[in-house]
């Protein structure tokens, strides 16, 4: 193969956990999860928006940490996109030409 290695598309699965979820997720996920069940457990459930408002942290935080194709997670596309729109962009070009330099003395 003269030293070029083939890495199967799902090497980085092992390093999650159950191949999805980094530690930060698992920890969102739970709060989000354990907020909704408190929420639930203790505030009286008398009307439609307010057993909505008591079961969105668990939506909110499945929402995120939902994986999707070409991505980790809509968390992770989120933070990109953020950091995209809020830092400075600075693009250099280093195409062919550049270091294509031919002399032209026709």
């Amino acid at each position: 193969m003269n030293g070029m290695y083939l890495i199967p598309a799902n090497s980085k699965k092992s390093m999650l956990i159950f191949g999805l979820f980094n530690m930060f997720d698992l920890i969102l996920f739970c709060t989000g999860l354990g907020l909704s069940l408190i929420f639930v457990m203790f505030v009286p459930l008398n009307e439609t928006w307010i057993a909505v408002a008591a079961i969105l942290p668990g939506l909110i935080s499945g929402l995120l940490v939902m994986p999707i194709p070409y991505h980790h997670n809509i968390l992770t596309v989120i933070i990109s996109i953020y950091e995209f729109y809020t830092n400075r962009q600075k693009f250099i070009w280093r195409g062919w030409c550049l270091t294509h330099e031919q002399n032209s003395t026709k």
